[in-house]
């Protein structure tokens, strides 16, 4: 279902203005969440994360840039994020990857998700605490 408007939404080659790209920007992030009820269906993430968590890694992720004013950059980390969330839902990435990428660095110290630590055994725990850092 994904997939489908995936390969659809294509980045333009370049942004008239901040005002534009900051729209592609807002556009994009709607259709990277639009895409995580699928992601989550594909690598089985239930048992360690939720959506919300994702689209908070995925708002945290874009936040880092909010210091480039330049739209050609911009339209550049548009295009690299869209490649990326390409790869993810195509499954060109293992369920290892998107955890250490995505669940297990964004909350620092390897600790799991708060929410959902409570039905994570230690030896889960310990896992992804070593694996990852």
């Amino acid at each position: 279902m994904a997939n489908a408007a995936l390969r659809n939404v294509k980045v333009a080659p370049n942004s008239a203005s901040l005002e534009e790209a900051r729209h592609r920007v807002f556009d994009f992030f709607r259709t990277a969440c639009r895409s995580l009820p699928s992601v989550m269906e594909i690598y089985n993430l239930y048992d360690v994360t939720s959506i919300s968590h994702l689209r908070s890694t995925i708002a945290s992720e874009i936040r880092k840039n909010t210091h480039v004013t330049n739209p050609k950059v911009i339209d550049m980390l548009l295009f690299k994020g869209m490649e990326e969330l390409k790869n993810v839902v195509d499954h060109s990435k293992q369920r290892h990857h998107i955890i250490g990428q995505y669940v297990v660095r964004q909350q620092g110290e390897g600790q799991v998700d708060s929410g959902k630590d409570q039905g994570i055994s230690p030896f889960l725990k310990n896992f992804y605490k070593g694996n990852y850092f």
